[in-house]
């Protein structure tokens, strides 16, 4: 029987089964990342979570099986629960039981991804423990890694190296695990002194990452062998920078749920979603959002939300004090698909009815951003079919705006700083264009037309950026730098994040263009005299768009497009101010260009945080200097032999060694006269020094054995004669203290 059919059930969860379940998470989250690219937002959190609290359970809980799973379940359940509250997937409405249908009713399909992950976790952990599943387990993911990497646009190399890494740690794991069960004694021996090999773990981590850091870069020249028989039959015509090839996805345009990773393309889907009709043209606003991350943008976590009763009037907290026009919309919806969120232009301020009915049941009303939820349930799990609600759009006048300074805008009605928020790694070179666009402006009026007209005038649209071109990590400097064509959510995140590093508050919004204008029935039926002629719009999937809002104090939030080709009816007359829009000659961007290309090396080196490499260099530093003073014995022999030419014989090493211990006992104050022999020394020093008498007596023997004994002196006498120096060193020092 071998060792490990003996193992007690504490000792299976030991420290090996902890690390086991690290190294498995720590691979289960490079899936996670490849999957944030399809997956919205609330799935990919409610996996992350779930696969981290099962872990820990199955660490922390000393209980049975049994027991445990039971623990998780619950764990796992309010993981759910919380996840599609914060993400506002459902909002908790009514009494306790109405709550739990609310509940039940937006499990699927998110339980089963839930589900999915723990069973897939705890799969692992049990079925892999060998070397060998162990080394088949990492096969696996690092082909199908591959795979996708050859197959896809999204690169993942990064990940294929996590999981290597990740095995590498296991496999390191599961050998100490083979040893402390066939060699006890001797895992109780090692254990007593871990600094050992923590510190070789320490110098050879610190190799690997100072040697990555100086290394050259140097272009790979092995691929993989579909993109070796694409090239070589002519058929790719565009490869991405890192290898991965540009196929084109099937993503179609449509309003999205998925806003934290935003780039690529799509192509346009216009299958009808709503008709609006209205008597003035607008954009119909669906959500916004305020804090960037560099690759897009963030949902907001939970946030207060007020019931929405019929007739009632909708405070919007951040409304400007200017005039309003009220625009009334009837929207008429064309699809089946449930959204977040009732259209309409900003700000919406009542609800006529929903459904033919006047009321305004199970709707939330979000004062901040002035949004207005939909709550579905099982008794309305349906997105309302039709409805009517009331805006109150504000008047702007451009010409009192422009004058209006920073000063004269925010310190009576500031903004929240969620607004100015950049990530702190946010590109300085950002910021520099920023402020080189808007330098001629004094007012953030003229800021923020300046940014607009700089991206209109700049950049092209397009549905399919050419992503071979991008080079840096953030999205904004990518578009900005490197790719410089996009399409609506490129500029309009460009946009807000530049006025912030301007100092101006800016949102970001999503929601629909106003879409194909159609002739209204109702227009050829009598109407009142003087009221509006209304017109009716057909919005469709390819009408989703994404602008910018920019808060101007007491003039409130402000729509702002900075897409080429889009019309809004706020902020686009180019104001009377001096352009630096950069000039559209092809021989004045190729240096930008070629700029971009030569800083690439410097954003992979800055993929690793400046203090690990100098902590990786310190560590070098200290191993380096250690090996030194370890070897210096072998390295004074070695000058020795230098200067003489030829090899020290052991007679040369005890001379040495003598001539060594006496000049560190003069240096403790142990001197000799000129006509003095070193025995006369010695019994001298045994007077004075009582306590290295033996010591002494033993050095000064070896010493006349080797200067005038016949007697060959061997290896073995000077290394007891340099075990007796240091020997002698000791009882010096506790001497003297």
């Amino acid at each position: 029987m071998n060792a490990r059919g003996n193992e007690s059930p504490g000792m299976k969860r030991s420290w090996y089964h902890a690390a086991s379940l690290l190294w498995i998470f720590l691979i289960a989250l490079q899936w996670i990342s490849f999957t944030q690219e399809s997956w919205y937002t609330e799935t990919t959190s409610l996996v992350l979570w779930t696969l981290a609290a099962v872990s820990i359970l199955e660490v922390v809980l000393p209980f049975k099986m049994l027991y445990r799973t039971i623990i998780k379940a619950a764990a796992v359940l309010y993981i759910l629960h919380k996840t599609l509250i914060d993400y506002m997937v459902y909002i908790p409405f009514g009494t306790l039981t109405e709550r739990i249908e609310q509940f039940i009713l937006h499990l699927p399909p998110y339980i089963w991804f839930s589900l999915c992950a723990w069973v897939m976790l705890e799969a692992a952990l049990r079925l892999v423990t060998s070397t060998k599943r162990i080394l088949v387990f990492l096969g696996v993911n690092i082909i199908s890694l591959g795979i996708l990497d050859s197959y896809t646009q999204i690169p993942l190399w990064g990940e294929i190296a996590w999981v290597m890494f990740a095995g590498m740690g296991w496999l390191v794991c599961q050998h100490f695990r083979n040893y402390q069960l066939q060699y006890p004694q001797g895992w109780k021996r090692m254990i007593r002194h871990p600094y050992k090999i923590l510190a070789n773990i320490a110098i050879i981590f610190s190799l690997i990452i100072v040697a990555s850091v100086n290394m050259p870069e140097v272009p790979p020249t092995l691929t993989d062998p579909y993109t070796a028989w694409r090239n070589y039959t002519g058929t790719s015509s565009t490869q991405a920078g890192n290898g991965v090839l540009d196929i084109p996805t099937a993503t179609e345009s449509g309003y999205s749920r998925e806003d934290n990773k935003l780039g690529g393309g799509f192509n346009f889907d216009y299958t009808p979603v709503m008709s609006v009709t209205t008597s003035d043209r607008g954009y119909w606003r669906g959500e916004t959002r305020s804090e960037y991350t560099g690759t897009g943008w963030d949902e907001p976590g939970r946030v207060s939300m007020d019931n929405v009763e019929a007739d009632q009037k909708l405070e919007n907290n951040q409304a400007g004090k200017v005039k309003t026009k009220q625009v009334t919309q009837k929207v008429t919806m064309l699809n089946d698909n449930v959204y977040p969120i009732l259209f309409g232009s900003y700000s919406i301020s009542q609800v006529i009815s929903v459904n033919g009915e006047e009321r305004a049941e199970r709707m939330l009303w979000n004062a901040d951003q002035a949004e207005l939820h939909v709550v579905t349930t099982r008794q309305q799990p349906q997105y309302p079919k039709n409805y009517t609600i009331v805006s109150e759009v504000p008047i702007i006048v451009e010409d009192e705006l422009r004058t209006k300074t920073a000063d004269a805008l925010y310190s009576s009605n500031p903004a929240d700083d969620l607004y100015l928020q950049l990530p702190s790694r946010f590109p300085e070179r950002v910021k520099d264009l920023a402020a080189e666009v808007t330098a001629s402006a004094n007012t953030p009026y003229e800021k923020v037309a300046l940014l607009q007209n700089y991206l209109q005038q700049n950049f092209n649209y397009t549905n399919n950026p050419d992503l071979s071109r991008k080079v840096s990590a953030d999205f904004v400097e990518g578009f900005l730098f490197d790719i410089r064509e996009g399409y609506c959510d490129y500029f309009s995140t460009a946009l807000v994040m530049m006025a912030r590093s301007e100092g101006i508050p800016a949102r970001w919004v999503k929601g629909y263009a106003p879409g194909q204008m159609s002739l209204n029935s109702d227009m050829q039926a009598p109407r009142q005299p003087g009221a509006p002629i209304e017109t009716t719009y057909t919005v469709t999937n390819a009408d989703a768009h994404s602008w910018a809002e920019v808060y101007f104090g007491e003039y409130g939030w402000i729509p702002v497009e900075a897409t080429p080709g889009f019309d809004m009816p706020l902020l686009t007359e180019t104001p009377d101010v001096q352009s630096v829009d950069q000039p559209e000659e092809q021989p004045e961007e190729e240096p930008i260009q070629e700029e971009t290309k030569t800083q690439a090396p410097e954003q992979t080196t800055a993929a690793i945080p400046a203090f690990v490499i100098w902590a990786a260099g310190a560590v070098i530093v200290l191993w380096v200097a250690y090996m030194f003073w370890r070897n210096r014995l072998s390295l004074r022999f070695l000058l020795l032999r230098l200067r003489t030419g030829k090899p020290l014989t052991p007679e040369q090493k005890v001379l040495a060694e003598t001539e060594r211990w006496i000049r560190y006992a003069r240096r403790q104050g142990l001197t000799r006269s000129g006509d003095e022999t070193l025995r006369e020394s010695v019994t001298r020093w045994s007077q004075v020094r009582p306590s290295a008498r033996g010591t002494l007596e033993e050095l000064l023997m070896k010493f006349e054995q080797t200067r005038y004994s016949p007697a060959t002196v061997t290896a073995d006498d000077w290394k007891v004669v340099y075990q007796a120096a240091l020997r002698l060193r000791k009882e010096l020092k506790a001497e003297r203290a």
